[in-house]
């Protein structure tokens, strides 16, 4: 039996991966990282630019579904270099809460990978929200 679902696909991906996908009232993002439209990587080597950016997009995806950053309750983030971001962790950590608009009530997940899909990429944020 299929599983109904509301699928939101956009950007330069589009034919490859589905920005989110909403089950019932669960919306699973795929991860999110600091492109712009057009496929550009945003801020490259700069790991706060980097996570405004990813932000920004999460909020994008959620936006399609009438959801907000308000709705997430869980994160996972893919971090090229974990060691030199926390150089930079009250910084990092400071743009996270400003794009939650505070304190965000999720849990959180961080992860080592030795790279992502472009090279100038730091960070990809992977997002579950519930409505």
């Amino acid at each position: 039996m299929a599983i109904e679902k509301q699928v939101v696909r956009y950007g330069p991906l589009k034919d490859f991966i589905a920005q989110g996908v909403r089950v019932g009232d669960t919306i699973h993002l795929s991860g999110q990282v600091s492109v712009d439209a057009a496929g550009a990587t945003v801020a490259p080597g700069d790991i706060v630019g980097q996570v405004k950016q990813a932000y920004a997009n999460v909020a994008e995806v959620l936006g399609h579904f009438g959801a907000t950053l308000d709705n997430v309750v869980a994160e996972t983030w893919f971090v090229t270099d974990i060691p030199a971001m926390m150089k930079q962790g009250r910084a990092v950590f400071a743009a996270r809460t400003e794009a939650y608009g505070g304190p965000p009530d999720t849990a959180q997940t961080l992860i080592q990978i030795s790279a992502l899909f472009q090279p100038d990429l730091l960070i990809e944020i992977q997002c579950v929200a519930r409505v």
